[in-house]
């Protein structure tokens, strides 16, 4: 039986939640019915790491939406590769791949990794987005939210008939507690006793780090031991580290970049800290709790979807750095409430969000693409 040929587009090569994704699916879709190819709009760390795989990759640069003069370099992709199925992960990747799919008469699937328009937009750019979604939407032939939020603000505003809710999730052999890994407080200095807050995510106004700083902040007037470990790149890193100059806390705040050793580094901070102000189905929450770090995070989305408060995790309300750091205090002061809310979390997310059955889904609706396909080939041809 001939495999079929998926193409994974993705809007950038730097490696947040949906590159993790894809990542994940290109890893553990069965090898003797797909062959996977990603296409990436710029290049990074995530082309590494499929090379390390042995997966093919192609990078046609644009950091633009609906850019036209790389549509023909997509459409010889598809035909050169002679591609099955056409799957976009996020708005961009989908712009720019969605007329040469059409054109090949080439079924296309869009994952939704949180819509690109949001409540911190002005009400222009908001219509705007939301008038291009539907445009988007009515061009696939599946779409899937991977959070059941994503989907109902899509229902809202459009026909999402076609579409269906499959969850991130996370490899437990990697996100696995009980491995070794390496000690990355001897490699950064930071001692045994102190406590060790953890921001791994990109630095974007969606993931709002100022509000973090200033709890922080907060948090440093009452407790001398404490540390906060700021871990990946973007538009607001420099911002970030003025900030942390400004309020005198660069003592306290340990700036990294871009790592692919994450379970390692969550094995080694206390709290794990997301003040996003909107959000898909954040896959760094699902990281932390497999790795029994208590996460604090805003009640948005996806978040709280996957979050139970004070059950799996504490929700605080967005851009309130003062409710951030009474949390983090709390937990500072009750270590019994860490460990019982670490142990919940782990216990759900490997219960629920496994890899495996997350593609097994995506699998499922690349069959049911094919059949549908097929099926049509035939009527036609009647």
């Amino acid at each position: 039986m001939k495999r079929l040929k998926i193409l994974h587009a993705i809007r950038q090569g730097q490696i947040g939640g949906g590159e993790s994704h894809v990542l994940d699916l290109v890893e553990h879709l069965n090898p003797f019915m797909y062959e996977s190819i990603v296409l990436s709009f710029t290049d990074g760390p995530m082309i590494k790491a499929l090379n390390v795989m042995g997966i093919k990759s192609y990078v046609i640069y644009t950091e633009k939406a609906f850019s036209i003069n790389v549509w023909n370099q997509v459409k010889e992709v598809i035909k050169r590769e002679e591609i099955d199925i056409v799957h976009a992960h996020g708005t961009r990747a989908l712009s720019n791949v969605f007329s040469s799919a059409k054109y090949l008469n080439i079924p296309l699937i869009y994952t939704v990794h949180g819509w690109s328009f949001h409540p911190d937009q002005s009400v222009i750019e908001r219509n705007l987005k939301q008038r291009i979604e539907k445009f988007l939407t009515n061009k696939c032939d599946r779409v899937i939210c991977v959070s059941k939020s994503n989907q109902s603000d899509g229902i809202e505003r459009f026909d999402l008939s076609r579409s269906r809710v499959i969850y991130n999730a996370i490899s437990a052999t990697k996100y696995n507690y009980d491995l070794q890994h390496n000690n990355i407080r001897n490699e950064l200095n930071i001692p045994e006793d102190i406590f060790l807050l953890g921001y791994i995510v990109r630095f974007t106004n969606q993931k709002d780090p100022f509000t973090l700083i200033h709890a922080f902040n907060k948090v440093v007037s009452k407790y001398d031991k404490v540390k906060l470990l700021m871990v990946g790149e973007g538009d607001l890193k420099i911002p970030s580290v003025e900030l942390v100059k400004d309020l005198n806390l660069s003592d306290k705040v340990i700036f990294e970049t871009f790592r692919t050793d994450v379970p390692a580094i969550l094995k080694a901070i206390d709290v794990y800290c997301l003040p996003s102000l909107w959000e898909g189905f954040p896959i760094g929450i699902l990281e932390a709790m497999a790795m029994k770090v208590p996460v604090v995070a805003t009640p948005v989305d996806g978040n709280k979807e996957l979050i139970n408060n004070h059950i799996t995790g504490e929700l605080f309300p967005i851009k309130d750095p003062k409710a951030l750091a009474d949390i983090i205090i709390s937990l500072i002061e009750n270590p019994k409430k860490r460990e019982l809310l670490s142990q919940n979390a782990q216990k759900y997310v490997l219960e629920n969000f496994r890899v495996e059955d997350q593609v097994e889904k995506v699998g499922d609706v690349y069959q049911e693409l094919i059949v549908k396909q097929s099926n049509n080939i035939k009527y036609a041809s009647k």
